[in-house]
């Protein structure tokens, strides 16, 4: 029987990419996360906010192992699943893929230090002072790969001489037109992951143990973080439909199934297509797509009919856009109501059906990141690099791509599982309130030798 090798490189790839962006979207929040929470707690001199750091860095560690795996497993599979792609294009994303690397080791430095230097400096916000270049090169590290993908979206920063790249300048590829957008959004989901993810924790465990200070406090400070990375988020997806309006049209009609060219276009929610393209049971938001797009309601947005149909990406993605844009709104929304219940004394923002809404909000914000990463992704089809490579073209012959697959997905399985029985017994035999006291109580202890510190 004869291998699809195109199907199974896209499986692997898209196995890999699934499970490594859970821990790259850890990777790059939970160490800002960490600093807010040190921050606040060195200047309301509150002990709880300090916890919250110490305990946040022990389990963002783990996750920072499996993102090491994970991450070595893409750049791996860049040759091996995808050799077409690297001899065209290597030359190319070569730096931004070093710089990656540079910018996990500079994190990694620091976080060292900042993990075996906790209460050795007289001056707490010298302690603090380490998170920012953690939090830095966490950032540097989602811009640097970012910069890749949007190379993958609107190449440049070459020649094309006789079927190869020539005369790269690799900063001018690395600073494409898709760069800006994508950081944006790239790093405001992934903040706004990041604290529906420790909010989510927060809630499910006052629902199952009751509210403490510890948590109540967890809360608040990460609902506030939602709501301002849920806002910049928002408005980091209105940048990138405004992008793709201007730079990749056929990607933003294929989302919204806008297949004639026409002024004060509707956006279309959900539905469905028939035999004949037709759009069937959705929502129509009159003249919407033309303000999304252009922000004018009259303006021109292009169908995909303008397009070549082998260039047409797959029209599935408008399920994807729309899951992801409604997860977004569904993170804001939650957030805003936790702060209406605040302002509004006579209701609890500790109710169970609230704490359950939060909650909820760690898996769906998770799921909004894949779903926006899938639709970057798939919404790009049929192009590797977009004008210029094929996927079909970029991908390996070797009937070998099949067996490498379920050997991955066999690493997947025992790094998942090994990570969630690290954390649960990193956490539960280890209460923050017995910490909390632990803490209390040595330092009480050590409050004397204070000015022997340095």
């Amino acid at each position: 029987m004869e291998i699809d090798t195109v199907l199974w490189s896209r499986l692997v790839t898209g196995l890999t990419l699934t499970f490594h962006v859970i821990f790259a979207t850890v990777g790059v929040s939970v160490p800002l996360m960490i600093a807010i929470a040190e921050f606040v707690g060195i200047r309301k001199k509150d002990p709880h906010y300090i916890l919250m750091a110490k305990r946040w860095t022990r389990g963002f560690i783990i996750s920072v192992a499996v993102g090491v795996v994970t991450g070595t497993a893409i750049a791996m599979q860049l040759a091996l699943v995808w050799p077409n792609f690297m001899k065209l294009a290597g030359n190319v994303v070569a730096l931004p893929l070093f710089m990656e690397v540079f910018a996990f080791f500079f994190e990694a430095i620091f976080l060292g230090i900042y993990l075996y230097t906790w209460d050795r400096f007289r001056n707490p916000y010298l302690h603090w002072l380490l998170t920012i270049p953690i939090v830095a090169g966490a950032g540097m590290s989602a811009f640097f790969i970012t910069t890749v993908n949007g190379f993958m979206n609107q190449p440049g920063g070459f020649m094309l001489e006789a079927g190869h790249f020539a005369a790269v300048n690799p900063i001018a590829a690395m600073l494409n037109t898709a760069t800006p957008s994508k950081v944006f959004h790239v790093l405001t989901s992934a903040y706004l992951t990041g604290a529906a993810l420790l909010a989510g924790i927060a809630a499910y465990t006052m629902l199952r143990k009751g509210a403490t200070a510890y948590y109540k406090k967890s809360l608040k400070l990460m609902m506030g973080a939602m709501l301002v990375f849920g806002l910049l988020t928002t408005i980091a997806g209105d940048v990138s439909a405004k992008f793709l309006a201007e730079h990749q049209p056929e990607k933003l009609a294929a989302a919204e199934w806008h297949f004639e060219t026409e002024s004060g276009a509707d956006l279309i929610f959900l539905g469905w297509l028939n035999a004949e393209r037709e759009v069937i049971g959705a929502l129509h938001l009159p003249k919407a797509l033309s303000f999304l797009a252009f922000g004018n309601f009259n303006a021109e947005v292009k169908g995909l009919n303008e397009f070549p149909p082998d260039e047409h990406p797959p029209l599935l993605v408008h399920y994807l856009f729309d899951f992801m844009v409604s997860i977004g709104f569904v993170l804001l929304a939650v957030s805003v109501l936790y702060f209406l219940f605040v302002l509004w004394k006579k209701r609890n923002e500790y109710n169970r059906w609230l704490l359950g809404a939060i909650a909820a909000c760690a898996p769906l914000a998770f799921l909004g990141v894949e779903l926006g990463w899938f639709y970057a992704e798939v919404g790009r089809q049929p192009w590797i690099i977009r004008g210029y490579m094929r996927v079909e073209e970029a991908a390996t012959s070797s009937p070998n791509v099949m067996p490498l697959f379920f050997v991955f997905l066999l690493l997947y399985i025992v790094l998942g599982v090994l990570c969630a029985v690290v954390l649960r017994r990193l956490f539960r035999n280890n209460p923050a309130e017995a910490e909390y006291e632990r803490y209390m109580q040595s330092r009480n202890e050590q409050q004397p030798e204070a000015g022997e510190r340095t």
